[in-house]
C-alpha cells in the first residue's frame, strides 16, 4: 500500500503516523521530545523516529514510504528546509529537511511550520474545507496563526506569517518571550488563563481546564479572569480580521475544548468590537491534536504531487 510519513513535533511530545493517499493515519505513534537532552539529541531523536516508521511501513504495507512530511515550531524556512530557530528547543539553522531525507535513504522530504501545517489539514479536510479563506489560530501555551488563501496556507515573506500571538494588545501588559509586552499570548493563552486563574484561586496547580470549570459552575472570579482572557483574545482576533477578511475564523487548541464556555462569550465579544468589517463565522477546529500529523502527511503528498508535475 502507497504510504508517506508523518511527523509533528511539540516542546513536550511528537506525534508520528503513516498516512495513506488519501489522508487516512494507518499507523499512529508518540514519545517524548525529550528538549532537555538538548537540541542534537532532539534532531536525533526525529530521525530515529522516522526511521522506524519507515521500517515499519516496509513490514506492514509492503514498501518504502514514498515521501516524508515534518511540521515543528518555530520560524521555518519551507523554501530550503531548514529550521532557522526554535526557543522552545534550543536549535537554530538546523538541514532538517535534508537530514531526513539522509536518514530515509533519500526519499523526499516536506518540512513545515508545526501551526502552517495544522491549518492546511483544517483547511482540507477539517473545519475550513468549505472556506476559500480562513485564520486559524490555535490556543495553547502560546498563541499562533495560519492564514489558509485558495486551499494554501500563507507562509509570508520570510516565513513568520500568521504570528498573531504577538499583537500587542495590552501595552505595558505581561512580558512576552519575543521582547514586548502585553502580546495577545501573555493575555489569552491557555497558559495565561492557567496563569491567572492559579493567582485568582490561590491553586498554584490550576489550569486553564479549571478555570473553565469554575467558570461553567458559575464562580465569579473565574468569570472575571475568563471575560479577559476573551476581550484580549476578541482585540487581536478583530485586528487579524480587519487585515485578512477571511470567511472563517478557527479556534483551537487546549482552550477550545471548553466548547460553548468560550464560543459563546467569544462570537460576542467579536460582533461587539467590528464596525465595517464583515463578522466571519467562529468555529471550533475539527481534527485536535491530530491535525498536525494529518497536515504533515498532506506536505508529503503535495510534494509528490509537484514532483510528478514538474
Amino acid at each position: 500500500m502507497k504510504h508517506v510519513i508523518a511527523l509533528d513535533v511539540g516542546g513536550t511530545g511528537m506525534k508520528a503516523a503513516l498516512a495513506g493517499a488519501d489522508g487516512t493515519l494507518l499507523y499512529e505513534a508518540r514519545r517524548p521530545t525529550g528538549r532537555e537532552r538538548g537540541p542534537e539529541a532532539v534532531v536525533e531523536t526525529i530521525l530515529g523516529f522516522a526511521a522506524e516508521l519507515r521500517d515499519l511501513g516496509r513490514e506492514r504495507f509492503g514498501g518504502t514510504a514514498l515521501a516524508a512530511g515534518l511540521a515543528v515550531p518555530g520560524i521555518v524556512d519551507e523554501a530550503t528546509g531548514t529550521a532557522v530557530y526554535a526557543a522552545n528547543l534550543g536549535w537554530r539553522d538546523v538541514p532538517l529537511r535534508a537530514l531526513l531525507s539522509q536518514r530515509l535513504g533519500g526519499v523526499p522530504v516536506a518540512l513545515g511550520h508545526d501551526v502552517r501545517t495544522g491549518g492546511l489539514a483544517e483547511g482540507r479536510i477539517g473545519a475550513g474545507r468549505d472556506a476559500d479563506r480562513f485564520l486559524f489560530v490555535p490556543l495553547g501555551t502560546g498563541i499562533a496563526g495560519a492564514i489558509g488563501i485558495g486551499g494554501r496556507i500563507e507562509a509570508g515573506a520570510h516565513g513568520s506569517a500568521g504570528e498573531i500571538g504577538h499583537i500587542v494588545v495590552r501595552p505595558g501588559g505581561p512580558a512576552c518571550g519575543c521582547g514586548q509586552r502585553g502580546c495577545l499570548e501573555t493575555v489569552a493563552s491557555a497558559a495565561a488563563v492557567g496563569r491567572d486563574w492559579a493567582a485568582a484561586s490561590g491553586d498554584p496547580r490550576a489550569g486553564a481546564a479549571d478555570c473553565a470549570q469554575a467558570v461553567a459552575s458559575g464562580d465569579p472570579r473565574a468569570r472575571e479572569v475568563w471575560q479577559a482572557a476573551v476581550d484580549a483574545l476578541a482585540d487581536g482576533l478583530v485586528t487579524g480580521l480587519t487585515l485578512l477578511d477571511p470567511r472563517t475564523l478557527i479556534i483551537g487548541g487546549g482552550l477550545a475544548e471548553a466548547g460553548d464556555t468560550l464560543f459563546a462569550p467569544l462570537r460576542a465579544a467579536v460582533a461587539a468590537r467590528v464596525t465595517f468589517q464583515q463578522l466571519p463565522s467562529i468555529v471550533p477546529a475539527a481534527l485536535g491534536d491530530a491535525a498536525g500529523c494529518l497536515g504533515a502527511g498532506l506536505l508529503a503528498w503535495d510534494l509528490l504531487a509537484t514532483e510528478v508535475t514538474a
